[in-house]
């Protein structure tokens, strides 16, 4: 992970991160992000070691999407966030982080075990 953001951001870290997965990974969206930077999550559970957030001055925003549509409150917002995500993701302001390696669907195992593993950096991605 550390080579990934030395070699993208020139050591910098990011700006923003958004962590999808959650668990340990979380914290690696502490290490990646630039000091003062902020960290999204909307898979926070689990036990997070917040030194680096605290070290390096970093928000938390801790989201979860689904109190929308399992309470109906405030889904209109949650709409909003949406679109407007969409609208940062086609400006190509918010990419990704893909995995290099790709799996067929016949070698879904070995992409579990990557997974698993701690091997990947990003999400992984399997093709037909």
């Amino acid at each position: 992970m550390q080579a990934y953001v030395g070699r993208i951001t020139r050591g910098r870290g990011f700006d923003v991160t958004f962590d999808t997965v959650g668990g340990t990974n979380l914290e690696k969206s502490f290490e990646a992000a630039a000091r003062c930077g902020r960290v999204a999550a909307i898979a926070a559970r689990g036990r997070a070691d917040l030194t680096l957030l605290h070290m390096k001055g970093l928000t938390l925003h801790a989201v979860f999407m689904l109190i929308p549509m399992l309470h109906g409150a405030g889904r209109e917002h949650h709409g909003e966030i949406l679109n407007t995500l969409a609208r940062l993701v086609d400006e190509g302001r918010v990419r990704p982080l893909i995995d290099e390696e790709r799996f067929s669907f016949r070698d879904v195992a070995a992409a579990h075990r990557k997974l698993e593993l701690g091997r990947a950096v990003g999400k992984v991605v399997l093709t037909r």
